[in-house]
């Protein structure tokens, strides 16, 4: 995979960066090659990936806009989740690390589902506010809209699937 600058990219775990630009490191006295990407989640800060090392990081380009509405969909699903919380865990840090938008909606979907019958733990609720950030940055960017019409199609969608 070759990344460009000024492409828009998915970095699981990171959600949506701009790469900009090509830069050489020095790292335990070798000469490295990195992308620098500048997250776009307003947490500002930078990301230096080894141009060696970007195919094994599930690095992916964002949805097209025509995926949304499926996506948005996948919110209405019900999800199957994990009955003990460890398992939970387990399976909500593999969804998280995929980059993948629709295990992002698998975890917002159950986790907001299980909100409804008993108060999240604190790992549990983490997990939920995380992914939904990192889902709602990129349906904003492939949109083009604000983070905050993001959130409420999103919100909506979760709303669809209890009525």
């Amino acid at each position: 995979m070759t990344l460009s600058i000024g492409e828009k990219i998915i970095y699981p775990s990171h959600g949506p960066c701009l790469i900009g630009a090509v830069v050489k490191k020095l790292v335990g006295g070798t000469s490295t090659t990195f992308y620098r990407l500048a997250p776009l989640d307003d947490s500002g800060g930078e990301l230096f990936i080894p141009v060696d090392k970007i195919r094994g990081l599930g690095i992916r380009q964002l949805l097209a806009r025509s995926e949304i509405p499926k996506l948005l969909s996948h919110l209405r699903t019900e999800a199957v989740r994990a009955k003990n919380w460890k398992q939970r865990a387990i399976d909500n840090s593999k969804l998280l690390a995929s980059g993948s938008a629709f295990d992002l909606a698998e975890i917002v979907e159950s986790l907001t589902e299980l909100n409804e019958t008993k108060a999240l733990a604190p790992h549990d609720r983490q997990t939920l506010e995380r992914a939904k950030k990192l889902l709602v940055c990129e349906i904003a960017e492939v949109l083009g809209e604000t983070k905050s019409a993001a959130a409420e199609q999103v919100d909506r969608a979760l709303q669809a699937h209890k009525g």
